[in-house]
């Protein structure tokens, strides 16, 4: 999950960096931080207790749909194919289904 995270967070970082200048500090900055934003949570959870971990999951949960958002955006705005969407899309619905699994995992290990 972590690792998907993070690739994902490489791929939006090629694509912003195809966007035209004036989304530097709109669509483009806010897409970047927010698929950095699963992984980067991920990760500072990881250490902590499942309560906290939980929230930092929610959190990176959060971001992976703000991401979809913004694929939706950069699409229907030309700044990415059709297939980069689609594929975007693919991605993150796997990291979702994935950190969804992991938190309900955690849930009913602490209602034990």
């Amino acid at each position: 999950m972590y690792q998907k995270a993070i690739e994902f967070g490489e791929i939006v970082h090629s694509q912003v960096s195809t966007f035209p200048k004036i989304e530097d500090y709109r669509l483009s900055a806010q897409f970047a931080r927010a698929a950095d934003s699963i992984a980067f949570n991920i990760a500072e959870g990881s250490g902590s207790s499942d309560a906290s971990f939980l929230n930092y999951l929610r959190i990176a949960r959060d971001s992976s749909r703000e991401c979809v958002a913004a694929t939706t955006k950069a699409l229907l705005r030309n700044y990415i194919s059709f297939e980069q969407s689609e594929k975007n899309r693919e991605i993150l619905v796997e990291i979702i289904k994935m950190l969804t699994a992991l938190m309900k995992y955690l849930n009913n290990k602490n209602a034990i």
